[in-house]
């Protein structure tokens, strides 16, 4: 089994709400008929607008993704013309998916899911061989994280290799499921509510160590709605 990631752009003038509705209805079921074995769908829409202040944009950044899992990248074929067809334009990556945390509460195929989720696009920074990116990252970082954040969901996928003609290069895709408060509070962002001495330091021990393996002039990050449709 191979995990696919696909980033979406939007066709002009088509609605947020209609295009996350066709994503979950129709398109979904295409693709689902087409191979995928599950389906992920990720958008920015009015729900996460508060949250502009996690938004990064070094480069154009596409309005949502889908994620899904098929017996080989090989048999894609039918899946990404479906999106292409039904979008102005897609990037697709094969990636390896390494799942730290998954505590997410459920919710009914295809609804929202609980809280939201930040999708980190990552660029290997120029200072790093990939070992040593990938050990930073992989490694000592997932600690870090896992403790200075209040993630119910973390999923750290490494990409293998591009899917599509001129997908912008990417080396990983991030995960992360946060509380619905942590799109404006940056206390509840660290885990810190009421506690102004955890907050600084959960903040300057996260920022220490992304500085280490990221370079902030080359990061995207997008808060979306998460939506399960199979899992």
């Amino acid at each position: 089994m191979e995990k696919l990631i696909y980033t979406l752009w939007k066709k002009p003038g088509e609605q947020t709400t209609d295009w996350s509705a066709r994503l979950r209805g129709p398109l979904g079921a295409a693709l689902l008929a087409a191979g995928a074995k599950s389906l992920q769908v990720n958008v920015v829409d009015d729900f996460v607008a508060s949250g502009a202040g996690l938004r990064l944009e070094s480069r154009p950044v596409p309005d949502g993704l889908v994620m899904f899992w098929m017996n080989s990248a090989n048999f894609r074929g039918e899946a990404e013309r479906i999106l292409a067809e039904a979008h102005a334009g897609i990037a697709g990556y094969l990636v390896t998916e390494s799942l730290i945390k998954n505590d997410t509460p459920p919710s009914p195929p295809g609804a929202r899911s609980f809280g939201f989720s930040l999708i980190g696009f990552l660029r290997r920074p120029d200072w790093l061989e990939r070992a040593d990116w990938l050990r930073i990252w992989l490694g000592s970082h997932t600690q870090v994280a896992v403790e200075t954040q209040p993630t119910f969901r973390y999923v750290q996928n490494v990409i293998t290799r591009a899917l599509t003609d001129d997908a912008p290069a990417l080396d990983a895709l991030v995960e992360e499921g946060f509380p619905t408060e942590a799109l404006t509070s940056p206390a509840a962002f660290y885990d810190a509510v009421g506690d102004d001495e955890k907050h600084r330091l959960n903040h300057q021990r996260m920022m220490d160590s992304c500085h280490r393996f990221i370079d902030f002039a080359r990061i995207d990050s997008l808060p979306t709605s998460e939506f399960m449709v199979r899992g």
